[in-house]
């Protein structure tokens, strides 16, 4: 589900609607930009190694879970310059107190034990991937306690990426908010792909905010994927999405490195 300015949603979900979408981002001589992030890594599985296939060349941040890494996991990655290890929380562990969202970083939780968990994700992180970590951090759920942001430079992390919403937290100077805004995975209802018709309504809606001004022009649209659970159905969406990518001129995708810079 994305998260959009009210009045933004797209009306049409099909195709040739994102085509034509990305047809108006070429009339205004911009191109529109995606990010591709995938969720839950900790091992060279075989559900990785299909998603990295189907992904090709095309950037991808992938969030990884450092006190879970399977000591297959760096080498696998090591060939693979196009994908760039995210810190996915410390150990995807939930703290919310009974009844609440699950959070790895709730505000319930100490902050010296929540500097001392971004401190050793970076860390092993570094150790483990070398240049190809960035400091940019995924909260488990997407959740992370507006009480704990000043603790991220601290901890050297660059960038901040969860669930686009216009309650979020604002990042603290010096940290890039790097969200995603499309979540392909129905949650709530059997873990399988959410549709096309609401992939595409996010993707679209996301886009012609973006292109008209009600939402920021040079954030990336952001996708969110989970190799451990795809589906053949998502696996579909997304070769068509990349083949749509690569054949329009007013579309590109983007790395995590790239939006970290900006």
């Amino acid at each position: 589900m994305s998260v959009l300015p009210r009045g933004t949603a797209a009306v049409t979900a099909e195709w040739p609607d994102l085509v034509a979408e990305l047809d108006r981002w070429g009339e205004t001589g911009q191109v529109a930009s995606l990010w591709w992030r995938d969720d839950d890594a900790v091992a060279a599985t075989r559900e990785l190694n299909s998603l990295l296939r189907l992904a090709g060349d095309v950037p991808l941040g992938l969030a990884v879970i450092p006190a879970e890494i399977h000591a297959d996991l760096p080498g696998f990655l090591q060939s693979m310059p196009q994908v760039a290890v995210l810190q996915h929380g410390w150990r995807h562990a939930n703290h919310a107190i009974a009844g609440a969202k699950k959070s790895e970083f709730p505000a319930t939780r100490n902050a010296a034990a929540v500097e001392a968990e971004l401190a050793a994700g970076r860390e092993r992180l570094a150790a483990c991937f070398g240049p190809q970590a960035l400091p940019v951090l995924v909260p488990p759920w997407n959740r992370f306690a507006a009480e704990f942001a000043p603790l991220l430079t601290k901890a050297g992390v660059a960038g901040l990426s969860a669930m686009a919403s216009p309650k979020a937290a604002a990042v603290p100077p010096g940290v890039a908010a790097i969200d995603v805004h499309v979540d392909l995975v129905a949650w709530k209802r059997d873990r399988g792909f959410v549709g096309t018709v609401a992939a595409l309504s996010g993707l679209i809606g996301h886009l012609r905010a973006r292109r008209l001004g009600a939402a920021e022009r040079a954030m990336a649209t952001g996708i969110l994927t989970h190799h451990l659970v795809m589906d053949r159905a998502t696996a579909g969406f997304l070769d068509r999405l990349l083949a749509t990518v690569d054949r329009h001129a007013a579309a590109r995708w983007v790395s995590a490195a790239e939006l970290l810079r900006r």
